[in-house]
């Protein structure tokens, strides 16, 4: 997952999917993934996978989501999935097969057998970890100003945040560093923006008792 990369449209969280060539769900678009190698562990087999698949190989971070084991998730003979959660940062972009694209979470494609839930799944898992860790790292380019972090916590909240409140929490926590640089100035001119960058590149639990809200529903709530 990553969020979108095109500054003329709103902000989105995006999925990395690939169409199936074969049956079943021929034609569907479903999650890269495959079989377990009898010398490789599952962390292993699914940077492969992403590798081999659809040429992608600069994750930030990876993590497992879940086991998926219902009998009746595939046709025929019984398969028992386990998915992780994969970022990316919005600063890249490779190139993928012709059969892959990058699609906005809240609006999916017609998807093979239960990906949809999988994909649905990891974005709630993404979501609250925003909320009590320092994750936002693997979302962003290594420099940022606050408005991009802005976008792209928005992005995957579901919902606008105020780059204000999102700098005051963050700078709380001791996340954000000033890395004492501005990024170019736009065509509209205007005082150069300061970049900052994440203090610590590892997911660490920053306030496990805090939870980001939506506005109108309360303030986010802190230890």
């Amino acid at each position: 997952m990553r969020p979108s990369s095109d500054s003329g449209a709103p902000p989105s969280l995006q999925v990395l999917l690939w169409r199936r060539a074969l049956d079943p769900h021929i034609g569907r678009w479903s999650l890269p993934g495959g079989r377990l190698r009898a010398d490789e562990d599952v962390a292993t087999s699914i940077r492969r996978q992403l590798a081999e698949k659809v040429d992608m190989r600069q994750l930030t971070h990876v993590e497992q989501l879940a086991v998926f084991s219902d009998p009746r998730r595939v046709p025929g003979p019984r398969v028992v999935a386990t998915a992780f959660l994969g970022l990316v940062p919005s600063d890249v972009d490779p190139e993928v097969p012709e059969d892959t694209a990058w699609h906005p979470v809240d609006d999916l494609p017609r998807t093979a057998f239960d990906h949809e839930s999988i994909v649905l799944g990891a974005r709630d898992r993404l979501r609250a970890k925003l909320s009590y860790t320092n994750i936002g790292f693997a979302l962003v380019p290594r420099d940022f100003t606050i408005s991009l972090l802005r976008e792209h916590y928005s992005a995957t909240l579901g919902y606008r945040v105020s780059a204000t409140n999102l700098q005051r929490v963050l700078s709380r926590r001791g996340l954000l560093v000033d890395t004492g640089r501005t990024a170019p100035s736009g065509r509209s001119g205007g005082r150069p923006a300061t970049l900052y960058s994440f203090a610590s590149h590892d997911v660490q639990i920053t306030d496990p008792f805090a939870a980001f809200k939506p506005p109108g529903t309360g303030r986010e709530r802190s230890s």
